[in-house]
């Protein structure tokens, strides 16, 4: 059946809409947020397309539950189609073109369950970066007084509180008050970091995907967790490769009059989750013991800035086939990943 394809360019207040009807009429309207849900209600089924933003899943949710069929475009590949001036009207008919192209691909419509583990991440990552911020921040005050911390929160930390007896008697009281007030707030953040985490941990409860993912070496908690939150199943790649192209840890091609070039990685997908998968493998090789002939002559060959994002690129292929076969991690049985 054809169904009628709508644009819908999303806002907070205000969204505008395009259409085009069976003979050829364009049509637009402009929609209060009030007027969305009850507008599409009263349509037919059709297929409604809107930009991957703040706000579509929600609205992708709403709309799939009234009957219709909703794809999210990267806005990316709409800019392209902006012929004009950029207006809400310009930007509605841009994300109708894009829809329009063959082969063009959507971001699935995360579920409430994946927007809520998303949210306890971002939070996480939020705090993480103000105790940083902070830990910076006390390292230029003390800077100021002849005072050089060791590199790394948890070194630097460590001897501060060693160094305490000398501090006292260098530093004016001021500064020592200040000092042990920005240690109790990065000591707060440790704990809501760590409760965070648990919340993370207990959102998993039960789901078997999630204890096959954190049997991979190189994607713990965090990356296990993320990963589902932003591939759910799996089902919508055909193949280890396209999910791993999702992430954007494969090769960026380049080339012409036949030749292709591949160069770094592509780095597309949620930047997020990329470095997570990258320092879990990197990890792996700090930390193994027994590498794998295949990392070790990778590692041998190409170093290990490379062999990390390898074996990362490996376990969301693996991940990957675990979602979509089940089952458990089992290092003899591993498949057999390509080189670059």
């Amino acid at each position: 059946m054809n169904r009628t394809l709508y644009a819908l360019d999303l806002a907070k207040q205000v969204f505008q809409l395009f259409w085009v009807e069976g003979h050829g009429r364009t049509r637009e309207k402009r929609l209060k947020r009030a007027q969305v849900l009850p507008f599409f209600a009263g349509l037919a089924p059709g297929r409604v397309a809107m930009e991957a933003c703040s706000g579509a899943h929600y609205w992708g949710r709403e709309l799939e539950r009234l009957g219709h069929e909703v794809m999210l475009i990267h806005p990316r590949y709409v800019r392209a189609f902006v012929k004009t001036n950029k207006t809400d009207a310009a930007d509605a008919r841009a994300i109708w073109s894009a829809a329009k192209q063959p082969g063009m691909r959507g971001v699935p419509v995360k579920t409430v369950e994946q927007q809520t583990v998303l949210a306890l991440h971002r939070v996480r990552e939020g705090r993480r970066d103000m105790r940083t911020a902070l830990m910076n921040q006390l390292r230029g005050l003390l800077s100021e007084f002849g005072v050089v911390l060791a590199r790394g929160r948890a070194a630097g930390l460590a001897e501060l509180y060693r160094r305490g007896p000398e501090l006292e008697a260098k530093l004016p009281a001021t500064m020592l008050t200040l000092l042990r007030e920005q240690c109790a707030w990065m000591a707060q953040l440790t704990q809501e970091l760590r409760a965070l985490e648990g919340r993370i941990r207990a959102a998993h409860a039960g789901d078997e995907r999630f204890a096959q993912l954190t049997g991979i070496p190189g994607i713990g908690l965090l990356g296990a967790s993320a990963f589902l939150a932003q591939l759910g199943n799996g089902q919508q790649f055909g193949s280890g490769r396209q999910a791993s192209a999702f992430v954007g840890i494969v090769p960026r091609q380049s080339g012409t009059g036949g030749r292709v070039r591949l160069g770094p990685i592509s780095k597309r997908g949620d930047p997020y989750l990329r470095t997570l998968l990258i320092h879990g493998a990197r990890s792996v090789i700090a930390k193994s013991k027994q590498p794998s002939p295949w990392l070790q002559g990778l590692i041998a060959r190409r170093g290990k800035n490379v062999a990390a994002v390898a074996l990362a690129n490996k376990n969301v292929r693996i991940a990957w086939a675990l979602l979509r076969r089940g089952g458990r991690y089992e290092p003899a049985h591993e498949p057999r990943a390509l080189a670059h």
